[in-house]
């Protein structure tokens, strides 16, 4: 089974969004967009546990924390403001179906919608097929003064006017949804609580039978005071004591030591899974292993729980990058890719972005009212496939994730330009650094390439910014990097080594070559000990800098400069860069303190250092 649509309405950070999936989904986007909002989402419909927790919801799952609606008349009491959120299935499983037949409506693939009544005519597939709509609706209770929660069928055709049929756990579980949260699962991902994936497989493998009665009489026969003599005349002492005020007419002893409650409640929540990683290590405690094995061992988990659910598996998985190297990365989006019916997984890493299409690639933006929308990278243009696979670790993921791209031709740039970025950021309070206003540098390798990434970047909603060297253009070429880039900066020179041989100083440039020379990083690049006439000087410099483009040269130049001795056509460029993300304004200090929570006197004292 696969989700096709998702709609959201003030659920968490999200107050509306209708987000529209064809099969795997790879949701990236910037902090706080709502990514993990659309997977609590799925979770709150399609998983068996999640809204049998209570409570199921709380305050700040609403929008805003907007669950009461002020009261229209003055004197009546508030409205309560649900949540709401719809998932559509399609690919329905046979067992499914059996159950839930009288629920399917029919699913228009390529309008995306579901068909009306009077419509049974247009049922025709393969562009028409069945479909099963859900729908949880969370809301306060305010008689009960608790918040509840359901899911339901949307077409319930054999119930009262305006009520829908509750989905029941048992058919929840057939859909097969499982939803890892990056590290936040494997606190309990190995335990036996109920709905940790250890109590999923044990579930479906049916071996959970006798269990908790047989571990519940071998604890209830294990004498812990043996070995603790020292503990009996303790015990006997309660025990005397107790009987002065109440009668017994047990014999012999009336307490007794066990190491747990002896019920399987408690038992889900003490019992503990060790295991050891070396051969010298004694196992210990699941959660003391390191960050990165216990998150490939909820991977392992994932993957026995889909094997034993092979006919639908759903995923959704946040950041499976979190502490685990680069071809553990690949492997879990490898796994998720072709072991899954439907995988829906958030990241920020190239190598797992990198295995998605781009028309699996969904990057969300928000609107200024909080609704969210969602746009597949592949209907931005200007790549092919093959160029968004081969520059997804080269910074195009870091851009996209972003505001701004920052778009240069060649390796030298690239290094050099967020130097003296920094240099001005250090020299000037006034500027905000482009790393907090997500504004990356993105090599094109080559002056052709920029128009392409600059239409990517732009289609996706980012600012773009264009940088290179100048050369005799037909006017349709230049059209390409005006069109492309909302600041676009061919500078007056032939190569970016040219640029800066014309405009830092001679003394700045022969300082540079000198320290080259005395610390040996020259290499074979012969540099004399006298400084060379202005000419061979020029010309010197220029040919170190045009013969060493890999080695950063032109970048440890800036890193030995002043803000001055900086080419002004870099520092112009940058400045334009810079207005675009203006530094937002300080709060002042009165300000912030007004705002912020009072404290008891007490609790202020503790804090004040003593006179």
């Amino acid at each position: 089974m696969k989700v096709v649509r998702l709609k959201i309405t003030n659920f968490r950070s999200i107050k509306s969004a209708e987000l529209h999936f064809n099969g795997h989904a790879l949701i990236v986007g910037p902090n706080n967009v709502g990514k993990s909002t659309i997977c609590e989402a799925l979770d709150l419909v399609l998983g068996p546990d999640r809204i049998s927790k209570f409570p199921p919801v709380e305050e700040f799952d609403f929008h805003n924390a907007h669950y009461l609606a002020p009261a229209a008349i003055e004197g009546e009491e508030p409205t309560p403001v649900p949540i709401k959120i719809e998932v559509v299935l399609v690919d329905i499983s046979p067992e499914v179906e059996n159950r839930c037949g009288q629920h399917l409506e029919f699913w228009h693939s390529t309008e995306r919608r579901t068909l009306n009544e009077g419509e049974a005519d247009a049922a025709n597939p393969p562009l028409v097929v069945s479909c099963l709509r859900l729908e949880t609706e969370a809301v306060y209770n305010p008689e009960e003064d608790e918040f509840e929660a359901k899911t339901c069928y949307s077409h319930s055709p054999n119930g009262e006017p305006g009520e829908l049929d509750k989905v029941s756990k048992e058919v929840k579980r057939l859909f097969g949804f499982l939803y890892l949260r990056a590290v936040r699962t494997g606190s309990r991902a190995l335990s036996l609580e109920r709905g940790s994936l250890l109590d999923v497989i044990l579930r479906l493998r049916g071996s959970r039978a006798g269990l908790w009665e047989k571990a519940i009489e071998r604890l209830r026969n294990l004498d812990i005071e043996k070995d603790a003599t020292h503990l009996q005349p303790v015990l006997k002492s309660i025990e005397a004591r107790l009987g002065r005020y109440i009668a017994s007419d047990v014999d012999g002893r009336t307490t007794k030591l066990h190491v747990s409650q002896l019920t399987r409640e408690h038992l889900r929540k003490t019992m503990a899974f060790f295991l050891s990683m070396s051969k010298e290590q004694t196992p210990v405690p699941f959660q003391q292993v390191g960050t990165g094995t216990l998150n490939v061992l909820v991977l392992a988990l994932l993957s026995f729980i889909a094997e034993l659910k092979p006919a639908s598996v759903i995923f959704a998985m946040e950041e499976p990058e979190i502490a685990v190297p680069p071809h553990t990365q690949r492997r879990i989006a490898d796994y998720l890719l072709h072991n899954t019916t439907q995988a829906f997984a958030t990241s920020h890493s190239p190598y797992v972005i990198e295995r998605f299409e781009p028309e699996q690639t969904l990057l969300l933006s928000r609107g200024p009212d909080s609704s969210v929308t969602a746009m597949k990278v592949s209907d931005a243009g200007g790549l092919k496939g093959n160029d968004f696979k081969r520059f997804a670790r080269r910074g195009l993921t870091e851009c996209m994730l972003g505001k701004g791209a920052i778009v240069v031709e060649g390796l030298t740039e690239f290094h050099a330009l967020p130097v003296a970025a920094r240099k001005l950021e250090e020299s000037d309070a006034s500027l905000q650094p482009l790393d907090i206003a997500g504004a990356a540098f993105f090599d094109a390798e080559s002056e052709g390439s920029m128009p392409k990434f600059g239409t990517f970047f732009k289609a996706l909603g980012l600012k773009t910014f264009s940088f290179y060297d100048s050369m005799p253009r037909p006017p349709e070429k230049k059209k390409l990097f005006t069109d492309a880039f909302d600041v676009d900066c061919e500078h007056a020179h032939t190569g970016f080594e040219a640029l800066i041989v014309s405009e830092m100083s001679l003394d700045r440039l022969w300082a540079f070559l000198d320290d080259l020379r005395m610390t040996g990083d020259n290499g074979n690049f012969t540099i004399p000990a006298m400084r060379p006439v202005d000419a061979d000087l020029k010309k010197l410099a220029r040919s170190a800098l045009d013969g060493s483009k890999g080695a950063g040269w032109a970048a440890r130049l800036f890193e030995g400069s002043t803000v001055a001795e900086l080419p002004p056509t870099v520092t112009g460029f940058l400045k334009q860069v810079y207005a675009a993300f203006p530094k937002p304004a300080d709060i002042p200090v009165e300000v912030a303190m007004a705002v912020m929570p009072a404290k008891p006197a007490a609790e202020v004292g503790a804090v004040l250092p003593a006179a």
